[in-house]
């Protein structure tokens, strides 16, 4: 449903000031291990970090397209057939948080340019509709919710609108700024400001040049700690919307246009820059692509899908919403592959989410508490020879880390569970408040002989799951066979998947 161009965003770095560097200069003439080294020393900024702890956030897609029962508008929808009379927003922020999400975003905005508050820049909104006599508003139901449930909000704001006259002349950046205001100034705390790269024709046939570095500035300034994404400088799409990650998902990318005395300049404020290169392939930040690297960045991927196979509700698709395997599965592949989970879940024509998707993620999340429940390396003896603070990966604390002595970039962790278990599922997480650094490494149990491998991997990141064909031991190791630096493992855990 949604659209991106072959383009990339703007990125918005931090100064060299920052304690937090999400950003660095590749010098000319430094050696590919210099390069390494440094890509290695990057971390997320705070906003970056908030966001990648969230695992999990709802997109709701509702608007007049929920009613017209297509997943495109066109900008010339009556906007009397938005009548949601039943809307119930807390129950949309309630569902979604009992099923652990901690962040929602809804579409205050779509492509058709209807939109769900009370606007001052256009009537093709609900103030014109019949749904509460015109007195409604649909985003402070919402965020209301969302501060109710103590769960983060975002909107949605769609770049293209089909139905603005002024789409395709400067005038629109400004009318977008007055809508981006509005949503960023009436509703409290907003989270997350989420925008495509949708770009077609409005109502007078011409394409928009969008000043997104103008709108990015805008919302550092009205809501400074919000995370900007997709076409945004703190995230990046993954690059599909299967919910499916990569293999190697590196947070750490190349990006060939840092200019060492830009940034001196711009030292004390935040920095327009561009990476060079489409984001996507099986592997956008292995050693081979940061070789040439003029800078690196840090660049998260977010992994979206929805749980129908449409992005708006639609009746006929009562029956395919995923299964709570399905979306198991999609989980192992998108929150355990280093990225962050935005799973669609569109509220129906009465302005509910339907039942059918409701026991969907009742089932998925019973899978997936039960799954995790025990973490069956609690207790254990670890060995580790060239380790330091051994029992951090077992205390439950992120920030807490073991990591190798010296510049050891390689390591053996040892570990002897309180009894022989059967498990077929890791649990990896490094401390990414020190870097993203782990390149390869393996799973191994003693099977009273000798050591066979029970999983292998590449990168970890924030969080890696691996669930591989069940094994049953009492002695396991793990191997760091490659790591950028000296590699750090935050939490660990084995476990055995719920039927």
């Amino acid at each position: 449903m949604k659209i991106y161009k072959l383009i990339l965003p703007a990125l918005f770095l931090s100064g060299i000031a920052n304690a937090q560097q999400n950003f660095t200069i590749i010098k000319p003439g430094e050696t590919q291990d210099q390069i390494i080294s440094k890509a290695a020393s990057i971390t997320p900024s705070p906003r970056q970090l908030r966001w990648q702890q969230l695992e999990l956030t709802a997109f709701f897609h509702f608007g007049v397209n929920t009613f017209s029962n297509r997943e495109w508008g066109t900008g010339k929808e009556d906007p009397k057939i938005f009548n949601p009379t039943k809307l119930d927003a807390d129950q949309w922020v309630r569902v979604t948080k009992e099923a652990g999400f901690k962040q929602i975003i809804l579409t205050a905005k779509h492509h058709d340019g209807f939109c769900l508050w009370p606007t001052k820049s256009t009537n093709h909104s609900v103030k014109s509709s019949p749904w509460k006599n015109g007195n409604g508003d649909v985003v402070k139901e919402v965020a209301e919710a969302c501060k109710k449930y103590k769960i983060g909000f975002g909107i949605y704001l769609s770049p293209w609108d089909m139905n603005a006259q002024s789409y395709g002349t400067d005038a629109y950046n400004d009318f977008f700024i007055t809508q981006l205001t509005e949503l960023l100034t009436q509703y409290g705390r907003v989270d997350e400001v989420w925008f495509d790269g949708a770009n077609g024709e409005g109502p007078n046939g011409k394409k928009q040049v969008y000043d997104f570095n103008r709108w990015y500035t805008h919302i550092r300034k009205l809501q400074p700690t919000a995370t900007i994404a997709v076409m945004g400088p703190d995230v990046r799409w993954v690059g599909t919307e299967t919910g499916y990650g990569r293999e190697s998902e590196w947070s750490v990318l190349p990006a060939n246009n840092l200019d060492q005395n830009a940034v001196s300049a711009n030292s004390q404020t935040e920095m327009n820059i561009k990476p060079s290169g489409f984001l996507q392939g099986s592997d956008i930040g292995g050693r081979d692509k940061l070789k040439n690297a003029k800078g690196l960045v840090w660049y998260p991927a977010e992994t979206d899908v929805s749980i129908r196979p449409g992005w708006f509700y639609h009746k006929a698709e009562d029956s395919k919403v995923k299964t709570p395997e399905k979306l198991l599965d999609i989980y192992y592949h998108s929150v355990g592959k280093n990225g962050v989970l935005l799973l669609n879940i569109p509220p129906d024509t009465d302005g509910l989410i339907s039942e059918s998707d409701v026991a969907s993620l009742r089932g998925w999340t019973r899978l997936r508490e039960q799954t995790f429940k025990t973490n069956l390396l609690k207790g254990a003896a670890v060995k580790s020879v060239n380790g330091i603070n051994t029992k951090a990966m077992l205390d439950d604390q992120y920030k807490t880390y073991w990591t190798t002595k010296g510049k050891d970039s390689t390591a053996v962790i040892e570990l002897e569970l309180k009894t022989t278990s059967t498990f077929d599922v890791i649990s990896l997480q490094e401390n990414i408040t020190i870097g993203q650094r782990v390149e390869r490494f393996s799973l191994e149990y003693w099977d009273g002989n000798s050591w066979k491998t029970a999983t292998k991997g590449t990168t970890i990141g924030y969080k890696r799951l691996i669930k591989f064909d069940a094994v049953t031991a009492k002695k396991v190791r793990l191997n760091i066979e490659s790591s950028r630096l000296n590699p750090t493992i935050s939490q660990l855990g084995l476990y055995k998947q719920t039927k």
